[in-house]
């Protein structure tokens, strides 16, 4: 079976476990999702398969990928990933939340939200020099040790800079509740991005590990 889905993040809310009190989850539409192409050992050296998510009009879709789906015989997606396994599937089989179960982990990889341009204290946690009168040190990044030798600044310097609208991966996140009638998955604690977000959800690999799974 395959070991995610594609999907997007509708918001955070709470709900009440027995014994656990009130636990912070969000809540992920993922699927109905089609398999598209499936990738064999004997053809491409690995097992995956290709699978699309979201509807979206065929005049917005490159015919290169047009022809894929053509090919497939379902209609045009807006997404389109890879997940790893897949060898009992066949190409144009819906798959839907049933693949989670509860008390599993699960990694879900998002865009966190942009924060535009940012200084060093919001961006790096700096904590900036003394706010008393004169002291013309607030919130500057300070000295980054570049002067006549070696004339240039160092990679990795933490500077001022683009803050956030980047790949994040959070890992572990345990499941605490499947409703397959909704294609709705309940993943205790936060994931990244904003409301309508894409995300993709995969099993874990290390916390299953650490559960005996």
């Amino acid at each position: 079976m395959i070991d995610g889905l594609i999907g997007y993040k509708l918001g955070m809310t709470q709900v009440f476990l027995e014994g656990r009190g009130l636990v912070p989850v969000t809540v992920l539409e993922l699927g109905p999702c089609k398999v598209a192409q499936l990738k064999t050992l004997e053809k491409d050296g690995y097992a995956a398969a290709q699978v699309s998510f979201g509807h979206v009009k065929e005049k917005k879709v490159p015919k290169p990928i047009l022809g894929h789906y053509k090919k497939a015989e379902i209609s045009p997606a807006k997404f389109l990933r890879e997940f790893k396994g897949g060898e009992d599937l066949s190409v144009g089989q819906v798959l839907t939340t049933d693949i989670f179960s509860e008390g599993e982990f699960v990694d879900v990889t998002g865009t966190s939200k942009g924060k535009g341009f940012q200084g060093v204290m919001k961006r790096h946690g700096f904590g900036g020099g003394r706010k008393t009168h004169g002291s013309r040190f607030h919130r500057a990044p300070g000295s980054i040790g570049a002067s006549a030798y070696p004339s240039h600044v160092f990679k990795n310097t933490r500077l001022p800079g683009q803050m956030g609208s980047k790949r994040v991966t959070a890992e572990g996140l345990e499941v605490v509740g499947v409703r397959p009638d909704e294609n709705l998955v309940l993943v205790k604690g936060a994931v990244p991005g904003g409301a309508k977000g894409m995300v993709f959800v995969r099993k874990s690999v290390k916390h299953g590990l650490k559960q005996g799974k």
